[in-house]
């Protein structure tokens, strides 16, 4: 327990990160072999024909993978079982979350006239109608301001508003408390209007149309007087949905275990309408590389394999996750490696960040094995990944990614054939050292070594995730 390794992590439990001991960045003097020689057994072990493979299976194999649905179960199942194949004990941990699900049926029909032309969007929190739709007269609602509604009949009618001047919220509900059945708001420039309601609030049916059809509905009733329509909104609104955390753990040596647990953490679901090859099969394949090569490793500290659901939701995987840590295990919990958007050869240049933008045992660590076996990191400030909880939780941690991000992020053109095998095994091996240099099992020899690793103190730069 004597050298810089284990002094600095025995202070470092979750809520004492103030207590990392941060010494001036030391650069190593011997040659870059002979510093590797602590990390060889990690480094050399790294393949990045695997790990391109679990970007493959996850991103092309299975595809986007949207929180709750059959195929983000069946990354989960991949994920488990490469988990399994390498020995770890594995838990897939259940939760549930509310989400809107978008109406499966929107339509208008104007009486006599045109509305099979109409191609209208549903504004996202929008309420449903009955089965039948809502039948009333259109009126002209101007701005949908509240003085818009003074002194006229909306009961009961369907409230045509122009886009501009407040906001959605206020325009929707302006409508609905003078009595409107149903809104529809349309745009003031080109393009569709596709926007959002707050998720709670007295609405009533909101739907958006383009500049031209709003001035076609509105030209109408100018013209006629009384235009009838019935609007449809369907199979929308809020469900209870499920997804899952992979767990798998690699247990400490029986003879020479500290207590101490790490994590390491990436979220395998991607937005709607992208395969997520970068954001985020690649962090899942780096997670599920470095637990491959450890789990041959002896190691003094428990390491923890995490994988998410529910990031791009809001981090709800991770949350969930830290929710449910002992009181018992946050004190033993050293820190947290997180993985997030690591295999695009369209993004910038390694980096970690914090979520408070100090320096921790996990940023020191990264920093040490960089300088042994690829080159000295620097660090900036970013939550808004699974690091977040953790931090919140009282436990060190860091996302490590490539900054600033591709081009293709949340996009559908987030595909495979934008994926760098040299980023991810890069990622990999300073990673896997990383978290090497802190679970392996220590010797006297060791500890009294050249090459036995020197406390690194990264600087901060300013680089936006």
């Amino acid at each position: 327990m004597g050298k810089w390794r284990k002094a600095v992590l025995s202070g470092v439990m979750a809520a004492s990160v103030l207590a990392v001991p941060l010494s001036v960045y030391e650069a190593p003097i011997a040659a870059k072999a002979a510093t590797q020689a602590l990390d060889n057994k990690v480094v050399q072990k790294i393949d990045a024909e695997k790990i391109y493979q679990h970007v493959s299976a996850l991103s092309v194999g299975i595809g986007e993978r949207v929180t709750g649905s059959e195929a983000e179960r069946k990354a989960v199942d991949y994920i488990a079982a490469q988990y399994r194949s390498y020995g770890l004990d594995v838990n897939i941990q259940p939760f549930t979350f509310q989400t809107y699900e978008e109406a499966k049926e929107i339509s208008i029909q104007i009486a006599g006239h045109f509305g099979k032309g109409l191609e209208p969007s549903v504004f996202k929190y929008s309420p449903n109608t009955p089965a039948e739709g809502v039948t009333g007269e259109i009126m002209d609602a101007g701005l949908g301001r509240a003085s818009d509604f003074a002194g006229k009949d909306a009961a009961g009618k369907i409230a045509l508003i122009e886009r501009g001047g407040i906001t959605f919220a206020e325009k929707a509900a302006n409508a609905a408390a003078a009595g409107a059945k149903a809104v529809l708001i349309y745009n003031n420039t080109t393009g569709p209007l596709k926007s959002s309601l707050p998720s709670s609030g007295n609405y009533v049916a909101t739907l958006g149309l383009t500049k031209a059809e709003g001035e076609a509905l509105k030209a109408l009733i100018e013209k006629e007087q009384t235009v009838t329509a019935t609007v449809k909104v369907l199979g929308g609104g809020m469900v209870t949905k499920t997804s899952h955390n992979v767990v798998a753990v690699k247990k400490a040596h029986k003879n020479h275990d500290t207590g101490q647990i790490l994590y390491v953490g990436s979220h395998h679901d991607s937005v709607p309408g992208s395969p997520g090859a970068s954001d985020n099969a690649s962090g899942v394949a780096v997670n599920l590389e470095i637990a491959r090569v450890l789990s041959s490793q002896q190691t003094d500290t428990e390491v923890r394999f995490l994988t998410f659901g529910a990031e791009e939701l809001g981090l709800l995987g991770s949350y969930h996750y830290v929710s449910a840590l002992t009181k018992e295990e946050i004190d033993r919990s050293v820190g947290m490696f997180n993985f997030d958007m690591v295999g695009s050869k369209n993004a910038g240049d390694m980096i970690m960040f914090t979520v408070d933008g100090e320096r921790n045992v996990v940023t020191n660590t990264g920093a040490s094995a960089s300088s042994r076996v690829f080159k000295p990191l620097t660090y900036g400030k970013v939550g808004r990944s699974d690091h977040q909880p953790f931090h919140e939780g009282g436990i060190a941690a860091a996302v490590f990614s490539y900054a600033p991000l591709e081009p293709e992020y949340h996009q559908p053109t987030d595909t495979i054939d934008k994926i760098s095998k040299e980023k991810m095994e890069d990622m990999a091996k300073v990673v896997g050292a990383g978290i090497y240099q802190i679970a392996r099992k220590d010797t006297p020899a060791l500890e009294r070594a050249q090459v036995a690793p020197k406390p690194a103190e990264p600087p901060f730069e300013e680089r936006p995730l």
